[in-house]
């Protein structure tokens, strides 16, 4: 075995459970042998105190062991402290007795033990006690936090399901509308190509991110509309403003795209002679504000136009997965048009 099997060994040992449990006894066994003020040998000390510890320890596994499992695990508290109170009432006599035995070159000590038998009772229900309170405890804080790995874990699983379907989504609609204008020979392809290669690039390699510089969030929505600019050709009124500065805050990707895509797909419909999508960003150090509105054909009602599409209802589940209780949604539908406000607390 070479030296860093060794180690790697001795540090198993070190973090197993089984030297974690003996160390502890051991620790209080000195301990106690420390603290003790009699007046006697100091064997008879050592003796007495592992004495002291053999029965805790015996006290302490049986009720871990064997009685929290078979009784307070499985609901069943009378039987528990039925059997709790009869450990108890068990083992003291017995450790009386050790205490008798130990102490049979002394009768006056053998006297002290006979009259502290409650003393000895108490100790012991005390000890017992004790354990029953750590088990539960650890046994709470390992289930807690079990818990928030699966919560975790789970969660981690949706919203990488769901940016996944918010991407393609996008990515589908997009190669259409670029295919459709390939098929017109339109010298805004080229341009379109040069945008959408922007957008894919942070889309495939830093939307990945739990959390996203928001400028280069904000760089993403600039493309998204001068692509949809260039594709729409000057017929419909789109405008962007944006107020405050970004300073380095983080937001999760992608989330103001489906709202974006929405407004695009609806406000600007050949159904409209005049139709107009507007979209101003306010931010500060803790919130973005996202206003969007847009014209609405006379055909469409909200259901149609906020409830279904997938990539609005994943939107809406990754806000409350990403923050919950700090965001805040709201659609005002007007008879020729639509209008979201969404309002984000940034960490």
């Amino acid at each position: 075995m070479n030296w860093s099997d060794f180690t790697n060994t001795s540090k198993d040992l070190f973090r197993s459970k089984g030297f974690l449990h003996f160390s502890f006894w051991i620790l209080l066994y000195l301990f106690l042998v420390l603290i003790d003020q009699s007046q006697y040998p100091f064997w008879y000390v050592l003796v007495k105190e592992l004495v002291d510890v053999s029965f805790y320890v015996v006290i302490v596994y049986s009720n871990i062991f064997y009685l929290i499992p078979q009784f307070l695990q499985k609901k069943k508290f009378v039987q528990y402290l039925f059997a709790f109170v009869l450990l108890i009432i068990l083992i003291s006599p017995i450790k009386t007795l050790s205490y008798y035995l130990l102490y049979q070159n002394e009768p006056n000590l053998q006297a002290i033990v006979v009259d502290n038998q409650t003393t000895i009772f108490l100790i012991c229900l005390f000890v017992g006690m004790a354990s029953t309170i750590f088990k539960v405890t650890t046994d709470w804080l390992v289930h807690q936090n079990e818990r928030k790995d699966l919560e975790s874990q789970r969660l981690q699983s949706e919203l990488k399901f769901l940016k996944s379907q918010i991407n393609p989504h996008f990515f589908f609609n997009t190669l259409n509308n670029l295919y459709a204008l390939t098929l017109k020979k339109s010298d805004l392809a080229p341009e379109i190509v040069l945008k959408l290669s922007d957008m894919m690039r942070y889309m495939l390699y830093e939307s990945n991110a739990q959390k996203v510089v928001l400028e280069k969030e904000i760089a993403y929505v600039k493309n998204y509309i001068e692509l949809e600019k260039l594709r729409q050709g000057g017929k419909f009124e789109i405008n962007f403003k944006i107020n405050g500065e970004p300073n380095g805050q983080l937001i999760a990707p992608l989330m103001f795209i489906p709202f974006l895509e929405n407004s695009f797909k609806h406000g600007l419909d050949n159904q409209i002679k005049s139709g107009f999508v507007n979209i101003e960003l306010e931010l500060n150090d803790h919130n973005v504000h996202l206003e969007i509105s847009n014209s609405k054909p006379p055909s469409v009602t909200r259901s149609e136009n906020y409830a279904g599409g997938i990539g609005l209802e994943n939107v809406k589940k990754r806000l409350k997965l990403l923050y919950p209780k700090k965001h805040e949604l709201n659609i005002e539908d007007k008879p020729n048009s639509f209008k979201i406000l969404l309002d984000i607390q940034l960490n």
